[in-house]
């Protein structure tokens, strides 16, 4: 009897129909077992990052029934038009993050790396606009903790309490900072990737992933805005 190819071989260990791909690590079955998995451990690591999140966001309901008056004329403080702005910077990018990976499961490689070049740029916006925000507050005086005092156009925020607003602020928007810059190197390493060819039809599961990741910290923000800058 003829001995089989390793080709066939693999086929038959991996017998989906599907065929061995270059893609597929040796403990999986088929592309798509390997891609469930992956897509189930982004989902649990952004449960950790939810749990995360709600911490914080209980932290502000809390401080707010016991300092009402001191978080109300805190958000006075705040630009409601950066923020808006931001809303929509972030809702574009994630219209983009969608289409790369409409792009990559149609086979249009360019399409898709022009769309998360769009991301990524979308992205740079959003801290731009973040760090007029920051300098304009940290200029007066406007700064976490301790070191909160004060002045110029800020001083009617020299009130009791005022600095627990800005400290529960500046840890929440950081830290989403924070997830947009790591977004920011995943978009560069997806691109990066997707100009060696890695990607195709068949396997891109690194871009769905980099998706659900951007969504996450685009839905974040949705919270973030109307609880600092609206309410």
């Amino acid at each position: 009897m003829a001995t089989q190819t390793q080709e066939t071989q693999d086929v038959q260990a991996h017998g989906d129909g599907h065929g061995h791909h270059e893609r597929l690590q040796h403990h999986f079955l088929s592309l798509d077992q390997q891609f469930g998995s992956a897509k189930l451990g982004m989902w649990l690591f952004l449960v950790t990052e939810l749990l995360l999140f709600s911490g914080m966001f209980v932290a502000f309901a809390v401080y707010l029934q016991w300092y009402p008056e001191a978080f109300a004329v805190g958000a006075e403080a705040l630009d409601w038009r950066m923020g808006l702005a931001n809303t929509i910077v972030l809702l574009a990018s994630s219209l983009t993050v969608a289409l790369s990976i409409h792009f990559i499961q149609k086979g249009n490689t360019k399409a898709m790396i022009t769309s998360l070049s769009a991301t990524l740029g979308l992205a740079v916006v959003f801290l731009v606009i973040k760090y007029f925000e920051y300098t304009d507050k940290f200029a007066n005086g406007i700064f976490p903790g301790e070191a909160f005092n004060p002045t110029g156009s800020y001083a009617f925020l020299d009130v009791p309490n005022a600095v627990q607003y800005f400290s529960i602020y500046y840890v929440m928007t950081g830290i989403h900072a924070v997830h947009v810059i790591v977004g920011m190197g995943l978009f560069a390493w997806l691109i990066y990737r997707a100009l060696r060819n890695h990607f195709s039809p068949e396997w891109y599961t690194p871009v769905e992933l980099g998706g659900l990741y951007w969504h996450f910290v685009d839905l974040i923000w949705i919270f973030l805005f109307p609880l600092l800058y609206l309410i």
